[in-house]
């Protein structure tokens, strides 16, 4: 493997609206993540990711965007976003921003002006067909509900394809023009000092053409999106363009939000020669998702995790790297979905954070991770922001399930949960603003938050500081970052470990159940590196330990 300058650093998501609010109108801003860049230096990051901070008119939380060469008035300014990778700089640290180019927003320029002609230049911008009344094209369903297709304003006898919000319409990647604008303002960005991008949704630029109709799976006769994206052939000419025509000349990091790769395919993404830097590995989230709805999804048990855990290194190997999660603005809070109902603790959240941080790969720890924030737990629907959730109660009591368990079904999987302002002290609203936060800031922060973690050797943030200092520590270094993953003891319940072989031989051990378990060790411990709890029961050969309830432990052979 060619060695990158991203290979070794620690990565952290920034949810602009939630992570802090510097002139008290209740949305975070530009001005607080300056702010705070002290704090996540201090915390080991290196690699910042803040999502959508363009103008927008939040459809679908920024990720509708009306003007991609400049920042929305909610979050600052341009002058904000030089002045934030000016002082990353300063602090050795990288910024990446979203990069949002399967849609943008109904109110670009590109859209109003192929909503004004839609046989001129800009109608080939978009999916623009004929319209007749009780008749679509093909029948996919969008990922937030009722079909891809909605008539185009002020031409009733025309429609537009968008695969998530009405809101959203999705270029045509087909047309060079749409990927010379693409290009032009990735290098714009890149030309300022941005570090690179995260980029999202792409494997959706590529569509299965002609149109053709799928099998419908639910009452409403459409049919799920990924049945259309398996069938789509050629997405890597575009992703290679793209790839030769902005990230590569800049040596940009790159980390693409792909859900869908075709077998073989691992190689072309990110490989020596690969479109991307590094891919998300979605294997844990993925899991137990059901095509029906999140009422029939099942959520992963501590064996089920290890073994996608597994099966994703298996099938990397040394190609490239991963970019590993718990959780991200999308997902619920990892400590909660992961974790048994009932087990959530901060034993069984430092647990999880060794489990996936020290795999290969690069990880990613978002926002309010790092102190172990939580789910929300159930809120009336009237609270509930996420366009995702409100789709999916509806599609829970669809189904048949009262209104009471709808509600029970969304609290798992809302992408509010992730959502809600982080907390900073036990002051009001968590010390997130001075006004009223956007979002319901969870109940909990006045025993869950940075202030008291910080003074507290013991806490979630200080095991996150230990594992950090841990992988950029330079006797283990090029182990962590590029040695193999060897599960080992796979067999054995509730107990998840691997071996990170390299220049060292360590082993990584957690007890992922309450109830204490034995664990045999393939050769005597030579050095314990990490521990979270206070001591270790090992019996007098060191070759066996005798674990606590979500203990985890890293040692060296």
């Amino acid at each position: 493997m060619e060695k990158k300058w991203w290979h070794d650093k620690v990565a952290y998501q920034i949810y602009p609206k939630s992570f802090y609010d510097s002139n008290g109108d209740g949305i975070g801003d530009l001005q607080g993540i300056i702010s705070k860049l002290d704090y996540l230096k201090d915390l080991g990051v290196d690699i910042l990711w803040i999502s959508p901070i363009y103008p927008s008119p939040f459809a679908d939380q920024g990720y509708d965007i009306s003007d991609y060469y400049n920042i929305d008035p909610a979050f600052g300014t341009l002058e904000d976003m030089d002045e934030l990778i000016r002082e990353a700089h300063k602090r050795q640290m990288y910024i990446l921003m979203d990069l949002v180019v399967n849609h943008c927003s109904d109110e670009h320029e590109w859209f109003e002006k192929a909503c004004a002609d839609p046989y001129g230049e800009y109608g080939n911008f978009f999916y623009i067909e004929d319209r007749k009344e009780g008749e679509l094209p093909c029948n996919w369903r969008s990922y937030f509900g009722g079909p891809v297709w909605e008539p185009l304003p002020g031409h009733p006898d025309k429609q537009y394809m968008h695969v998530f919000h009405r809101k959203q319409p999705d270029l045509n990647w087909e047309n060079p023009a749409v990927r010379e604008e693409v290009y032009k303002n990735i290098n714009w960005w890149l030309d300022k000092g941005l570090g690179g991008f995260r980029i999202d949704a792409i494997i959706n630029i590529k569509k299965a053409l002609p149109y053709k109709d799928y099998p419908s799976d639910r009452a409403d006769g459409l049919s799920d999106i990924s049945l259309m994206l398996a069938d789509a052939q050629g997405i890597g000419e575009f992703l290679g363009e793209m790839q030769a025509r902005t990230f590569g000349p800049h040596d940009a990091f790159s980390v693409g939000e792909v859900f869908n790769i075709k077998d073989g395919e691992l190689p072309d993404f990110v490989g020596d020669k690969g479109y991307f830097s590094s891919i998300f590995d979605f294997a844990t989230t993925s899991f137990g998702k059901d095509d029906r709805g999140w009422y029939a999804s099942k959520r992963p048990t501590p064996d089920d995790y290890k073994i996608c855990y597994f099966e994703s290194q298996k099938k990397m190997g040394d190609t490239g790297f991963y970019s590993n999660i718990i959780e991200n603005h999308d997902e619920p809070r990892g400590v909660s979905y992961y974790i048994p109902e009932g087990e959530v603790c901060d034993a069984s959240k430092k647990l999880l954070a060794a489990m996936y941080f020290l795999m290969r790969g690069l990880p990613f720890i978002y926002q309010g991770q790092e102190i172990g924030m939580e789910n929300l737990g159930v809120v009336p629907i009237d609270k509930v922001d996420d366009i995702s959730a409100l789709d999916q109660y509806q599609v829970s009591l669809d189904a048949g399930l009262s209104p009471e368990e709808a509600l029970k079904v969304i609290s798992v999987y809302s992408r509010d949960n992730a959502r809600t302002p982080v907390q900073w002290n036990s002051k009001k609203n968590a010390g997130f603003t001075k006004g009223t936060p956007w979002l319901m800031v969870n109940p909990n922060y006045t025993s869950i938050n940075v202030e008291a973690q910080e003074k507290n050797p013991d806490s979630v943030l200080s095991f996150y500081k230990e594992l950090i200092a841990l992988r950029k520590n330079p006797d283990y270094k090029e182990t962590l970052v590029y040695g193999t993953v060897i599960p080992y003891l796979e067999g054995q319940h509730n107990l998840m470990a691997y071996h990170r072989k390299g220049e060292k031989d360590l082993l990584v051990i957690g007890n992922f159940q309450k109830d204490p378990q034995t664990a045999v060790l393939p050769s005597a411990c030579k050095n314990l590196l990490l521990n979270n709890y206070q001591d270790l029961d090992m019996n007098e050969e060191k070759t066996a330990v005798h674990l606590k309830g979500y203990q985890a432990i890293v040692i060296e052979l």
